[in-house]
């Protein structure tokens, strides 16, 4: 019976220690941006959008969206960034990732989808944040028309700073509308415990 139970001590001893460890290697979901406006903090939804934030958090770490701009700001819209740098070149990226619309993450105020073209699994590092709910962005039907853009976190501190965007005069630029005619700059992005 005593060898039983120091067995069985051991064992969860063991298992509990595996997954403090575990826990504790797992990467933070919580991401800051420091642009030239302000700060804007945005949790990743992991859970739900697994690809889109491992996909974001490879840009974060590797430090792509350092210098990078919010190219593309619509009051009563959404605010883009991640992908063109303070001359207005567009950044190399890695390849398109699958398209996670359909996970049930809404395109609501605050939260935080991928950019893309008309090609629904053809995101790569642009983002937007939504800055009203856009419910005609959701996912409807798995079409080319229904895919909708894939939600991955939402911003949990900063949104006035998005709200500052938009009030941003804009212009044209490098073939783009919507354009601020101040950069609106990502200064650093880092992860956050």
């Amino acid at each position: 019976m005593r060898l039983f139970l120091l067995t069985l001590m051991l064992f969860l001893t063991s298992t509990l220690s595996f997954a403090t460890e575990n826990k504790m290697s797992e990467p933070s979901t919580t991401v800051k941006l420091t642009t030239s406006l302000g700060d804007i903090v945005i949790k990743l939804n992991p859970e739900k959008a697994p690809v889109s934030s491992a996909n974001f958090l490879t840009y974060v770490n590797k430090g792509f969206y350092n210098g990078t701009i919010f190219h593309r700001v619509i009051p009563g819209f959404m605010a883009q960034g991640g992908g063109f740098d303070t001359s207005f070149n567009q950044k190399p990226v890695h390849a398109p990732i699958k398209n996670e619309a359909d996970n049930g993450l809404l395109n609501k105020r605050g939260t935080l989808a991928m950019a893309r073209t008309n090609v629904p699994d053809s995101a790569t590092a642009q983002f937007f944040i939504n800055i009203k709910d856009n419910g005609f962005l959701n996912f409807t039907s798995p079409t080319a028309s229904g895919w909708g853009y894939a939600v991955f976190g939402e911003v949990i501190e900063g949104m006035e700073i998005v709200d500052a965007m938009a009030k941003q005069p804009t212009s044209n630029r490098g073939g783009h509308q919507d354009v601020p005619k101040t950069d609106i700059i990502v200064e650093k992005t880092e992860v956050i415990e």
